[in-house]
């Protein structure tokens, strides 16, 4: 029987200016700076102002009890070193600071950079921040025990897909994200809003909700409420090849509520199949394997009408022929990859990057 090996182990892949939430020029010619408590404080004009670009998902987060609560939740101590994406003009890295060892905090706008560095020295804090200025999904983090942060609404996605399926280790991630967002990623099978991005974090992760916040809470307002979620990695991951299982999600997530039998029979999805699985045996020559004891031998069929007799075999079989992927556990889909990996039926052939979990 030919067989692939899918069983790579997966690893775990400020001065006064500076407390300023907002700027704003009014007919006085100062600035107003709203802080957390809602209390509005004048200063005199340095800059023409603070612009905050919503296509960057820049809303800054100002309610202090929220904060607090953001940081209770976390459940940060004293000897941990705490990752942060988005700090902007550093509310939550405030009470990070207080709270931790040290905050490696993550941020790509130069403005934003220049606001913390003044805010945090001015409290006598440096000592306790490393500030990386990039791309977060081009960055390599360094070492950290949770992350705790206001995750920019346009990069989500990708980024929890960092997270989880990356190199770093670490305890919790504690996020805020649109509320939307939190709600696709709590799915669980059966939900209606069950979903790709859910059955891919959740074969390594747990997520819980911890509370809703507000869009009022923002400055600027976001159009849509947010929600925190808080993602904890499993202590023991599947043995599975990601790319397989990630191309493989792709696949059956496509069409959700379809079931496997009517989606496998498309001939589409039959001569793209047969083209990866060809594609995988001629690259992993030294996987094949012969079962000489039993006399059996599978062959790769390349006549399409055979190679699609074998899928729906394998579907009819095994009980899966008319079942819907949004109705599937993990075990249940882990195990129909197995049999299709066993049968040389493959799913991935190129590289994947963080926009395709």
């Amino acid at each position: 029987m030919i067989q692939r090996k899918v069983g790579s182990s997966i690893k775990s892949n400020t001065s006064c200016l500076s407390s300023l939430l907002l700027f704003r020029r009014n007919s006085h010619s100062r600035i107003r700076g709203y802080e957390s408590n809602g209390q509005v404080v004048e200063k005199k004009k340095q800059h023409d102002g603070l612009f905050l670009q919503k296509s960057k998902g820049q809303h800054l987060l100002t309610n202090t009890r929220i904060l607090d609560a953001i940081v209770r939740s976390s459940d940060v101590r004293p000897t941990d070193t705490v990752l942060e994406i988005g700090p902007g003009t550093g509310n939550l890295t405030m009470k990070l600071l207080e709270a931790a060892q040290h905050v490696v905090a993550v941020e790509l706008d130069k403005r934003m950079v220049e606001i913390l560095r003044a805010r945090v020295s001015d409290h006598a804090l440096q000592h306790k921040l490393t500030i990386i200025q990039k791309d977060v999904l081009k960055t390599d983090f360094p070492e950290f025990d949770l992350v705790v942060a206001n995750i920019p609404y346009n990069i989500s996605s990708p980024l929890v897909a960092k997270l989880v399926y990356g190199s770093n280790t670490f305890r919790t991630a504690t996020l805020l994200l649109q509320k939307e967002f939190s709600r696709r990623l709590l799915a669980n099978p059966g939900d209606s809003d069950f979903n790709r991005l859910a059955v891919n974090v959740k074969l390594l992760a747990d997520v819980k909700f911890v509370m809703d916040v507000s869009k009022r809470e923002f400055v600027p307002p976001p159009k849509v409420d947010s929600s925190v979620v808080m993602i904890t990695p499993k202590e023991v991951k599947p043995d599975v090849d990601v790319r397989e299982w990630l191309a493989f999600t792709r696949t059956c997530f496509g069409k959700k509520n379809k079931t496997l039998g009517s989606m496998f029979r498309q001939k589409k999805k039959v001569m793209e199949l047969l083209s990866l699985s060809e594609a995988g045996i001629t690259t992993n020559a030294s996987d094949v394997v012969e079962e000489e004891g039993d006399n059996r031998v599978l062959c790769l069929d390349t006549d399409a009408s055979v190679f699609k007799e074998r899928v729906i075999g394998i579907l009819k079989s095994n009980g899966f022929e008319d079942k819907r992927p949004s109705k599937l556990s993990h075990g249940e889909l882990l195990r129909l990859l197995s049999l299709f990996n066993q049968a040389a039926i493959f799913f991935h052939s190129l590289p994947m990057d963080l926009h395709d979990y």
